[in-house]
This record gives structure tokens, sequence and C-alpha cells, in this order.
């Protein structure tokens, strides 16, 4: 999901009073105020860098689009790894992802107003037509209506907006009548069953040939949805109206709003994540602005802009005045719970909030996006992308990304905005960093650990309906597009809504609801649409002066969670809560302050020591909401303990001809040898030993000697076939599995063991591959003979000389036989990654024979540390240390072959803490395994 607020970039609403012109023409207006202010402020770069930026975001969308139609049209979407299309039903399902599939040519519908944006209006007639001509929206499957709704209704409709636009100018489209527009209506009756619900919220799922509750439907038994869900319709509904005149649309998603509204928490005027359809009560009661939420928001602010109905603007104000009173702790945004809105609910962010910042621009409240912004900004600097989440002291909670365009975004309006080229630096970074890490032989591959730099087999359609648009408009000088960009807002798919329609076809009754439920302040509406001259007093490096003190904010930061404390507990010197990493069993002043928040110390019969919290015991009600914090802390502590036992990933980077590093396997390390963290990576040909399995003295030692050795898994000890590869002269070793067809996409990585004795005597590094994973270099072996390798922590640079050379001598045949190689050498696997957030970090590998000697994996669960190590105080104005680059501690033992091998086998006293206590405290373990 994302935010976009097209030409109005500086641009809050304006009222609904003038004609829709009034609305873009003073938008403009303060685009030109802004950028008066700020040009002084920063070198601008020249028009020639930013054509040439401009040219180069063409050409990548030219390589995502093309590659696209080349090789997976008419399927939903782009497996830019193996060169194919993801059809629904025919790869490993993944879960929730896949309900935005509907077998209805997703990316090309959710592509066709990026075309035009892109002054690709051939390629758009095109495209058009062949929508028309074999796109089926009867499809017997089930969707979800939110994505439907954003990607497939408002990619139509955007389609439509821009089709009679080319088609009022005279020289494109003028066979065009009105027939995506007649699909999109289509689309739209098909979507109406998902609302016949008691509240009006839409069922989250429907069959677009079956409907809903239908025995063949196989869908429609579902309670929940989130608030986002429910609540990012009215645009592509009301226009969906006022284009056909059909008010029932528009009607629908207002009914759904209005619930929405109504349910809010009224003493905090918040709402939470996940909301029952049909009674109304929330499931999820945390709150911030980020996954589940973020467009509902989003769609207040819209629905005024295009609509022009107060209620939209007054509701929206008063759901921005809680996040900035509560949510926002500049510059991050935390969520809360709707109920004690102080409490913080979690402490770490996903990355959908980055388009906050971009909303905040189109309200008007410049500083907290300037901040918010510089804060994933220098995440991004540090990751290369933004990780799915990660916490509140910048370390990757969720290492995958998406390549979501959010960021991308903010930085579009934040430039609309302030007219600063500092943005215009921050989108050259994103198109270097896109080519750089992301870019692969047929399209760009999704990162599936920003800390390896691994890619995943997945190319979302948001990519092209979103982020190239936004990096082109970012560069684009009004005369590079051929309409006028502030006629039209965009949805939060970046879909292109004519800003006219607010007159169009107003059948539907304005009821203003807001003022029943809320006494709104006045300055609630402060700072609609700014005077820039007033909001920047004459202060040209303003954006600069607030960007400064967060340069190093991720850097420098000390690894510990952000908490809330009260300002008037600081004015009055009383002393901040008792932290969970700080607190001690044996500490008397600590179990006083445990007794004071409710919290029990229970020493049970078997020697553990349980905590259990008890609020109604607690000595006042803050002394209570510091009791729960310490025992979410308490369990997040403990989590991450475990978490930061395990060793990270590894990654395998194939360097030669054709591939020079583009594709990045996920390896899993071994707790012997080289460790890749805190050594040079290890570069070389592969070659395949003899025995395969590497169990007893090699028979070609001249084959891998000076190369890294491929050897399969089974019949000895990792150690042992390290020792043997090691004795005739590899400088590595590749495990591959021998359990034919496995992947990370069904099994998370592991770590492989010892063999129970010293393994000092191994020096060279051993990464494991899967089967699916270890075939793409077994077939590039058949393909190529020459095959070289980089064993490292994380996937390095490209080799652009190289790769320059190799084009250079060869450049016709080397694009010609491109795609075919990856093709043939790719096609036995699927790099799609099926496992839940949470699931993606290290952890054991079940393997199919118990009786496998390799299967002496490391089981997190089991897992434990050296007590020495947890039970270290750190104080709150201790140094800080960034756990991100300390070496990770290797297990004091080797562990045998047991599949069940654990750590160590002492006991850490903070588990012992936690002992049975996870019943007193469910809410917050539901918390630790929220999903995006």
């Amino acid at each position: 999901m994302s935010e976009a607020g097209g030409g109005l970039g500086c641009g809050s609403p304006v009222p609904q009073r003038g004609p829709w012109s009034l609305v873009a023409a003073t938008a403009a207006l303060c685009l030109v105020s802004a950028t008066s202010v700020w040009t002084a402020g920063a070198a601008p770069m020249s028009r020639e860098e930013k054509q040439k930026l401009g040219n180069q975001v063409l050409e990548m969308f030219d390589h995502a689009y093309g590659n696209y139609m080349e090789h997976a049209y008419p399927a939903d979407e782009l497996m830019p790894l193996t060169c194919r299309g993801r059809v629904r039903g025919q790869e490993p399902s993944r879960g929730d992802v896949d309900d935005a599939l509907g077998k209805f040519s997703l990316t090309l519908i959710d592509s066709l107003d990026t075309l035009v944006v892109l002054n690709k209006t051939k390629e758009f007639e095109d495209a058009v037509r062949k929508v028309l001509r074999d796109v089926n929206l009867d499809n017997d499957v089930v969707v979800s209506v939110f994505e439907t709704n954003i990607r497939v209704l408002g990619g139509l409709l955007g389609g439509h907006s821009l089709a009679i636009m080319l088609k009022e100018k005279g020289e494109y489209m003028q066979w065009y009548n009105d027939e995506l527009l007649l699909m999109a209506k289509q689309l739209g009756y098909k979507l109406l069953p998902a609302f016949n619900t008691t509240s009006g919220l839409p069922y989250p799922r429907i069959n677009l040939k079956f409907g809903i509750r239908k025995p063949e439907a196989r869908t429609g038994t579902e309670t929940d949805t989130c608030t986002a869900c429910a609540g990012t319709l009215i645009l592509e509904f009301a226009a969906l109206s006022r284009f056909t005149g059909a008010t029932i649309f528009e009607e629908y998603a207002r009914k759904a709003l209005d619930f929405l509204w109504e349910k809010r928490q009224r003493s905090s005027n918040l709402v939470g994540v996940t909301i029952n359809i049909h009674t109304g009560d929330w499931v999820r009661k945390d709150s911030g602005v980020g996954a589940g939420i973020d467009s509902y928001y989003e769609y207040l602010l819209k629905a005024y802009v295009l609509l022009g109905d107060d209620s939209f603007l007054e509701r929206f104000n008063t759901h921005y005045d809680a996040i900035m009173r509560y949510i926002s702790q500049p510059p991050l945004l935390l969520d809360v719970h709707i109920h004690k809105p102080m409490l913080n609910a979690r402490t770490w962010m996903d990355a959908l909030l980055a388009f906050f910042p971009g909303l905040q621009v189109l309200k008007g409240d410049i500083r907290p996006a300037i901040e918010t912004h510089e804060m994933l900004y220098q995440v991004i600097k540090k990751h290369n992308f933004l990780p799915e989440a990660f916490t509140t002291d910048f370390r990757v909670h969720w290492a995958q990304h998406p390549l979501r365009p959010e960021f991308a975004e903010s930085t579009y309006f934040l430039y609309k905005a302030t007219g600063d080229p500092y943005y215009l630096e921050v989108g050259k970074t994103l198109i270097e960093n896109l080519n750089k890490y992301a870019r692969v032989p047929c399209g760009f591959a999704a990162m599936k650990d920003v800390r390896t730099g691994s890619h995943e087999d997945r190319m979302d359609s948001f990519f092209l309906a979103e982020m190239f648009k936004y990096l082109y408009l970012l560069f684009a000088d009004k005369e590079d597009i051929i309409f006028d960009i502030e006629d039209y807002i965009f949805t939060t798919e970046a879909h292109l809504l004519p800003l006219w329609l607010s007159t169009t076809n107003q059948r539907v009754s304005k009821k203003n609801t807001t003022s029943e439920y809320t006494e709104l302040d006045d300055s609630n509406f402060d700072w609609t649409c700014p005077n820039t001259q007033i909001l920047f007093p004459n202060d040209p490096l303003y954006a600069q002066s607030i960007r400064e003190p967060l340069k190093n904010v991720v850097d420098k930061s000390c690894p510990r969670g952000i908490i809330r404390v009260r300002e008037e507990s600081f004015r009055s010197g009383a002393k901040p809560p008792l932290r969970a990493r700080d607190f001690m069993a044996t500490n008397p002043e600590h179990l006083e302050i445990l007794k004071k928040m409710g919290v029990s110390l229970i020493h049970l019969k078997d020697g553990r020591v349980q905590l259990v919290q008890h609020a109604i015991q607690a000595a006042s009600s803050i002394d209570a909401e510091d009791g729960l914090r310490f025992m979410q802390e308490m369990i997040e502590l403990s989590s991450q303990q475990q978490k930061e036992q395990q060793l990270p990933p590894r990654a395998v980077q194939i360097v030669s001809h054709p591939f020079f590093g583009r594709v990045v396997l996920t390896a899993g390390p071994a707790q012997f040898g080289l460790d890749l963290s805190k050594h040079k990576e290890t570069r070389g040909f592969v070659a395949s030993s003899k025995p395969y399995n590497g169990c007893s003295e090699l028979t070609n030692p001249e084959a891998v000697v000076g190369k890294i050795a491929l050897i399969q898994r089974g019949q000895c000890m990792f150690a042992e076939k390290a020792r043997n590869i090691q004795n005739a002269g590899a400088i590595g070793g590749i495990v591959i599995d021998d359990n034919e067809g496995s992947s990370s996409d069904t099994a998370p990585l592991f770590q492989m063991a010892g063999d129970g004795k010293d393994t000092d005597d191994i020096k060279i590094p051993m990464l494991f591959l899967f089967s699916k994973e270890g075939s793409i270099i077994l077939d590039a072996i058949r393909e190529y003979e020459e095959v070289e390798v980089l064993l490292s922590d994380k996937a390095k640079d490209r080799d652009p000389e190289m790769e320059n050379e190799e084009q250079s001598s060869s450049e016709n045949d080397s694009q010609n036989q491109s795609a075919e190689q990856i093709i043939s050498i790719s096609q036995a696997v699927d790099l799609v990654d099926q496992e839940s957030p949470e699931e993606s970090s290290l952890s054991s590998h079940a393997d199919s024979s118990s009786a496998d000697p390799d299967s002496a994996a490391v089981s997190p669960a089991e897992q434990t540390s050296n007590p020495s190590e947890s039970q270290e105080p750190t104080s709150l104005d201790g140094e800080c240390t960034d756990l991100d680059n300390q070496p990770q501690e290797q297990s004091e033992t080797e562990e045998d072959s047991s599949p069940n091998a654990s750590w160590g086998k002492k006991v850490q006293p903070i588990d012992s803490i936690l002992a049975d206590w996870n019943e007193d405290i469910e809410a917050f373990e539901m918390m630790e395994k929220d999903e995006l």
C-alpha cells in the first residue's frame, strides 16, 4: 500500500467551494512558492543530469515491463529469476500474498497509466488493446477485495482517465469508446457481494465467479478484516460512480468508512489494525500508521480532495491529531494500544509507514515529514533498501524487501513541496541501488534478505505501477509530461483520477456525521496549504537544519528499545521505569520496583522463577502501564537473545559470465571453518568432488585444488566432508542437499553443526544450499563449464568492468542469449519465499531422514546461551554498542549428529525467569506473531 497526492504536492486540500480547476491552481501556487524558498538552500541539479536520470528510469521501466511482456504475459506477474510468469495454482502457494493474483494479467493492468506518464503512448494504446482482447474477469479464483480494488479496478480507471485525455488531444486512442470503464464497472459489480454484512464492512476475499458464501465460492467464512482493507475503497468506488452515474459503488464505500469512524476508540481517536466485520469489535487493538491501517488515513484526506466532502477532512484531522499526540515520537512512528495510547505496542516499525511523510506533505505538515523521511533514508543507506521491518535501534527485524515504492513516493512529494535538490540526490541513490542490487537479466528481483543481498523470485505489479512513476516524475520538468499532472490525484496504487470528478454525478447525500462524535479544535485546520514564506521564515536551509541532527541516527543509536516516559515524570525528577534488560533478580531495589508495578516473582519447586503481572495490584495506573511494558520487554528480550545466538545466513553469488553477480543464493552457514563475517570473502571456480558425497579421500584432487568443492549431503558428518575437500586442496565447500526438490521456499535454512570433536583444524569456509538453489550452480556448470562464485556474509557489488567488457566484445550475442541461458539453468528452481516474516530468520531444517548423520542442525527452540553473556547489565547512560557489527559467538561445544542438538548445556537465567508465564500475557505474544 502506498500514498499519493498527484499535483497536490505541497498541497493540502482546499475547500470544495470553488471549481476543481482552482484546486489544481492553488496547489500549483503552493509548489511554486515552496520552490522559490528552497532552491537557494542547496546546489541545484542541472537540467542535463535530471534528463539523464529520467532517461535512466525509462530504460529501467523498459527492462522490467519488456521482460514481463516477453516472458510472463498473460500471467499476473513475472518471476524474474526463472524468467517465467507466476500463475495462481501452478506455483507453490505463498499464502495471503497470492490473493492479489486473479488470472487477469495483473501487471499489465497495473502498468497502464504508468505508460502514459512515461510518454509511452503507443505502448499504452497497444496495452489497452491487449487488456480488452485477453483479460477475463470471470475466473473461478478467490482474490483479495482490497488488492483487486486498488490494483485492478484502480488500474482500469486510471487507464480510462488517461485514455479519454489522449482521445481529446486527437492523436491517440481515437477508436476508444469507454471499454476500460465498462470492464471496471463489471469488476465493481463482482466486488459488491463482499459488502453483504450487517456492518457494511466488506469480506476480505471474494470469488470472482461465484461471489461469497456459496459452496463453490470457497470463501465467505472470514470474520475479520484489516482497517485499511475496509477503508481503502472510497476513491476507486466513488470514481466508478462518478464516471458511470451508478451511485451504488460510492454508497457502499461511504458506509464502510462511516462504520470505521463510529468504531474508533473515542478517548484516543485511534483505530485498531483488524476488526470483526460482523460485530465491529476490534480484534487487534494496536494502532499505527503502517501495515493494516496506512491507506485508511490516506483515503480520508484524499476523499476530501477528490469529492469535496468536509466530513472526510474533519475525520482525518481528528485522527491526525491523535497520531501526532501518541504515535509520532520523532523521528519514529511507533504503534500504541488504542485504549492505552501512552503504552507502545511494539518496538519495531514496518516499511509501509514510509508513505506517511508524503501524506504529511499533502496535509501541509512539513517538519515531521522531513524528520521521518530522513530517518528512513539513513536506514536505507545502511542496508541499501528499507527492510520490511526494523527495530527502534535500527536493526533488521524482517529482512525482506519486495521493492516497495513508498519511500520513493514520499521523496517525490517532499521535493514537490520544498524544491530542495537534496531529494533529487535521494532519488538518484534509489536508482543506483535498484540497478546495482535488484536488477537481474529478466527484470528486477525482490530482496529476500537485505543483509546478504540474496534475491527472491518475485517482481510485484506495484513495482511498475508506482516505483517508476514516482522516480520519473521526481526528475521530470513540466514540459516532459504530455499532460498536466496537477489535474489528477493519485490513488494508493498511484493510479490517476481526474479532479473534475468532484463536480460530476453528485447524487450521494453528504451527511456530516463527524460532529456527532467529537468536538474539533480549529487548530486542526491550521497550515492547510500553508504559506511557505511563513512556514520557513527567511531560512533557505530550513530543511537541512531539520535533517542534520538525524544524519547519524542509525549508526550511533544504542541498541535498546525506545520507551515513552511522561514528560512530567522527568520534570519532577522521577527515575525512568525499570528496563527489562537492566533487571537483576538478586537486586532488592529491582524486586521492590516489580512489586510496585504489580509484578510478582514466584519461585517454583523445580528451581525456576516465574513472573506474573496483575495490574490491579499495581501502586497506580502509571505503575500498571510500566508493568505491562516491562513484561512485554521481557518477552521481546528473550526472543531477541535467541535470535542473536543464531548465525546469520550467508550468500553464494555467481560472478562469472553471464551472471556477473546478478544471481545471489541464500546459503546456510556452518558452526566450524572460516567465519565469513570476520574474514574476507572467498572467490573461486566450482568443481564437483569425487566421490560426490565427500565422505572419503577424494579421487580427483587435481580437479578441486584451488577451487570451491561441491559435495552432496548425506552418509557422513559435515565436518568430515570439510576435512576431505580441504585435504584435497579446496579453498571452500558448498554442501548441496540430497533431498531432491528441497528449497528455502518451503524450509528455513539451518546451520551445519560439527561432529562433536575439535573442529579448529577446518580452515576453509563451508556453506549449505538446498536442492533447488544448488541446481542453479549445477545447471550453470553443464551450460558454461567454468562457473565462478563468491562466498561471503552478504552479496558484494557487481563487477561492472567485466560486464562492460563482455558486453562490448559480444554485445548482440549476449543480449540474444541472455534470456535463453537464464531460462535453461533456472527451470528447476523457484525462489519464492513462502515463510512468514518471523520465520525468515535462520532456523533448523527438519531432515527427511532422521538417520542422516548430517542432520545435526541447530534448533532455535532449544538453544540457550551463556549466562554471563545475557546477564551483563546495561546502563541507560552507558556506551552505545552497534550489535549489528558485533561478531556472533559460536557454540561452546560442537554438536553431535542428533537432529535435536542444542547450542549448549547451560541454562540462561532470563529463560528460567520467563518460564510458564505465557498464559498471563497472551496478548503480547500475539503481537510478536503479527504479520504484514
